[in-house]
């Protein structure tokens, strides 16, 4: 079975950009990290995670060299320049360097990609809920303002991530994100004793008051198996050691023009 790659009409057709939200199939990984487990950080045969991720470089923009993070659940963003290296702590990437592959990986939380073709500028973020209400999603359009993009000239897209019907949360949880900003709770949906979390809403929302040019909400849910993503909540209900990650990455594919 070859790789599954969903992509995002706001992303699509940009000039020398290349962008790819990939599920968990058309890799070499077995068991419950069947079977293209992009996650370094999980428990699985360090090769076969090397040779799943020479796969999605391949599919996406062969020659390319793949950034991923340490993700911690933070507003850190990095600008990753030429040589840039993988596994720094933080959970956002920025980069004006053809040919560097920006790479989120994610087992419910939201990936998000950015670009601004006409300054060259790519970006990437992990937000997951904590990161999101910490800001990693501004923080990441920041850098890439440092780098030279506009917010009306950026595109975005958030890729698989759990749906508000699946994410199940306390009412500590909703409290934290009431307290930040009373209409947070627009976000939450009683569940008898517990509440629901719209997670991709709440990023999408944070997209908009951000200022920038397009977004694309892909509305994919990665709990149901059958959706094809690997899923830490679906693994936690199932009683499973340990999860896969799947990977969405961006990358720029040549040099942008000169500015004058």
């Amino acid at each position: 079975m070859g790789l599954e790659i969903h992509r995002a009409d706001s992303l699509c057709g940009l000039k020398g950009i290349a962008h790819g939200f990939f599920g968990n199939r058309g890799g070499v990984s077995e068991g419950i990290y069947a079977s293209l487990n992009c996650g370094p950080g999980s428990k699985d045969d360090p090769a076969k995670v090397a040779e799943n991720r020479a796969r999605v470089v391949a599919a996406l923009a062969p020659g390319s060299t793949l950034v991923t993070l340490a993700q911690i659940h933070s507003p850190l963003v990095h600008v990753i320049g030429p040589g840039g290296a993988c596994h720094a702590q933080g959970d956002g990437m920025v980069t004006a360097t053809p040919g560097l592959m920006l790479g989120i990986q994610t087992a419910d939380c939201a990936p998000v990609l950015f670009a601004d073709p006409r300054a060259g500028v790519i970006g990437a973020a992990h937000a997951g809920w904590k990161g999101a209400l910490d800001g990693v999603l501004e923080a990441t359009i920041a850098a890439m303002e440092g780098l030279g993009a506009s917010r009306p000239n950026i595109a975005a897209a958030i890729g698989p991530c759990i749906s508000q019907a699946n994410y199940e949360v306390g009412a500590e949880f909703r409290a934290r994100f009431v307290e930040a900003a009373g209409e947070n709770d627009a976000f939450f949906l009683a569940s008898g004793s517990a509440f629901r979390f719209d997670l991709e809403g709440y990023a999408a929302q944070r997209l908009a008051r951000a200022g920038i040019g397009a977004l694309t909400k892909m509305g994919l849910c990665t709990y149901p198996p059958e959706h094809g993503f690997f899923s830490f909540r679906r693994t936690t209900h199932r009683g499973e050691a340990d999860y896969g990650r799947e990977i969405s990455a961006i990358v720029l594919t040549e040099q942008q023009p000169a500015k004058v």
